[in-house]
């Protein structure tokens, strides 16, 4: 009896561990969607306003000097050497900005190359395409594992828990709920976790697998695109031959 009941309250903090960690991925999610506006934009609107406003500056003071005691030669010499080393610095900036962008348009252009091939993921969150999703994990064999699934809003669609028989795996959504009802495709946040004899819960590495269906910018970053999940390039662990029927 004892043991029934210890077994359970495992298996209860098991699946506990593994909703807040759902939760908490769409949490996460929902408030790190990428910037559109690159840091590179943002030095140069900075150092534009500061050269806008040293030039008012400057010229607000030849305005207002003491004619009986004009600003030293050496001084403006000065001045205006700043004003020149700001001016051209601006002027830097925005052709590089230029080139930036001529080279990620060209790289975007390579990358749609992408589409329609299966990318694996190191990320939370979960594409539903076509009903159905897939994700890879990596523990070690005879671990209990419990999965769960969360919509955009952080509420628990779905959970699963199983025992593991071989180091790695991967694990299929039908895309249903917990009550059996057909959930519409698009993102959802998902987490994996495991525990030890000593009762101590810990996450389990994985990564999502999805079609690629696009590849958009935001800023100086490339986004995966896997229906309405977006996925920043950098997290894509690897990508497979096009996907049956693609």
């Amino acid at each position: 009896m004892t043991t029934t009941t210890n077994t359970k309250n495992s298996a209860d903090t098991l699946l506990a561990a593994a909703q807040s960690a759902a939760k908490s991925a769409a949490k996460t999610n929902a408030t790190s969607t990428a910037s559109s506006t690159s840091s590179t934009a943002d030095s140069l609107s900075s150092l534009t306003s500061n050269f806008n406003q040293f030039l008012t500056l400057l010229t607000t003071q030849l305005q207002n000097q003491d004619p009986s005691n004009p600003m030293s030669s050496d001084t403006f010499t000065s001045e205006l050497a700043q004003f020149a080393g700001v001016e051209q610095q601006v002027q830097t900036n925005t052709n590089l900005s230029t080139l930036i962008n001529i080279t990620q348009n060209g790289q975007a252009a390579s990358d749609m190359s992408l589409t329609g091939k299966v990318a694996l993921a190191n990320s939370s969150k979960l594409p539903l395409q076509n009903g159905s999703a897939t994700l890879e994990y990596s523990t070690t064999s005879g671990k209990t594992l419990s999965i769960a699934i969360s919509d955009s809003s952080g509420n628990i669609v779905k959970t699963d828990t199983f025992n593991t028989t071989s180091s790695s795996g991967e694990w299929n959504w039908d895309g249903k709920n917990s009550a059996g009802e057909q959930l519409a495709d698009g993102q959802y946040n998902v987490a994996v976790e495991t525990i030890d004899d000593s009762g101590n819960t810990s996450a389990v590495p994985f990564n999502v697998r999805g079609i690629v269906t696009g590849i958009t910018r935001s800023g100086n970053n490339q986004i995966i695109d896997m229906g309405e999940t977006e996925i920043p390039m950098s997290d894509v662990v690897s990508y497979d031959s096009a996907a049956s029927g693609s």
